[in-house]
């Protein structure tokens, strides 16, 4: 997708302040954090939104990736957050599969 903000972050064009990549995933720091730690984990392959995914695999990576960065950044033990949001009434701005992973504050709910 040529248009995709995340695309470009996949393909180079735009520069995320990167914490994790592999073949299949690239993991950055939000640009707009909700929490100390607020973390973007995304399929490298365009995927629109949740409904989209097909790919059991990937999904299990995504939310590996979630809890490994969990843990080597130290705040596995005190807890953290993962989202997905899934379309305009679910929250979702960007329409390229993202996991959010927060940490570094108490979570209240509704999000927050």
């Amino acid at each position: 997708m040529t248009d995709c903000l995340f695309c470009k972050m996949v393909n180079g064009d735009i520069q995320p302040d990167v914490v994790f990549e592999s073949d299949d995933v690239l993991a950055f720091h939000d640009i707009d954090p909700k929490a100390p730690v607020h973390i973007l984990i995304i399929p490298k392959r365009h995927i629109s939104t949740l409904n989209d995914l097909d790919d059991a695999e990937l999904g299990g990576q995504l939310l590996q990736t979630a809890a490994r960065l969990a843990k080597q950044l130290g705040f596995a033990d005190d807890g953290y957050r993962t989202v997905f949001n899934c379309n305009k009434m679910g929250g979702q701005a960007v329409y390229h599969l993202h996991l959010h992973l927060m940490a570094g504050r108490q979570m209240t709910w509704p999000a927050g």
